[in-house]
């Protein structure tokens, strides 16, 4: 019987690489994603992608609220996304 493994994917290079380790190991990958509510959808389809190209038998979405534990500009259209350059 093959291993199982739920692998964490946010679409960066960080859980790309968990898993392709993962799968290199011989792992059956089952891949979650959190939808917290994010702004942008970029985030969840470059999860999808890292998902689908890093050979994962499953993508999921898992939808969070996180309104309860305060504003963040990444959840929250009242506050400006920080700029880059700003320190």
């Amino acid at each position: 019987m093959q291993k199982k493994a739920v692998v964490l994917v946010s679409g960066g290079l960080d859980s790309a690489t968990v898993l392709a380790q993962a799968t290199a190991a011989g792992y059956e990958c089952y891949a979650l994603a959190f939808d917290y509510g994010q702004r942008h959808r970029a985030e969840l389809v470059a999860a999808k992608r890292v998902a689908e190209t890093g050979g994962a038998k499953e993508f999921k979405v898992i939808k969070l609220d996180l309104s309860s534990i305060g504003g963040s500009a990444l959840t929250d259209m009242k506050i400006d996304v920080p700029d880059a350059g700003a320190v």
